[in-house]
């Protein structure tokens, strides 16, 4: 056992506060890039447990592997929004989510 294998709670609990930081963020926000913004924290907060739970089993990579793999959608996710943001900003001079009524036409 590693150091670090004992102290997964402090990392399970820092995970929790940050996905909770972003989901209270993304659900009380406006701001479509704010929103984006807490979505990343809690795929962030997702890759931490990912990989903290991979460090009570060393031998195994998988935590990291998919980690790796969030992180590559993660980036894709931010790339596609920035574009959907930015065309609808040049739409309605507005990045606020309620103007967002267009998009259902």
């Amino acid at each position: 056992m590693t150091p670090l294998s004992y102290h997964v709670q402090e990392y399970v609990l820092l995970a929790a506060l940050l996905f909770s930081i972003g989901g209270l963020g993304f659900l009380i926000r406006r701001n479509v890039l704010i929103q984006l913004m807490c979505v990343e924290i809690m795929l962030n907060a997702t890759n931490l447990l990912l990989v903290a739970f991979n460090r009570l089993y060393p031998s195994s990579m998988t935590g990291q592997v998919f980690a790796f793999f969030v992180i590559a959608v993660a980036a894709a996710e931010a790339a596609v929004g920035l574009a959907i943001i930015l065309g609808f900003y040049r739409l309605r001079n507005s990045v606020h989510s309620d103007d967002a009524d267009i998009l259902r036409h």
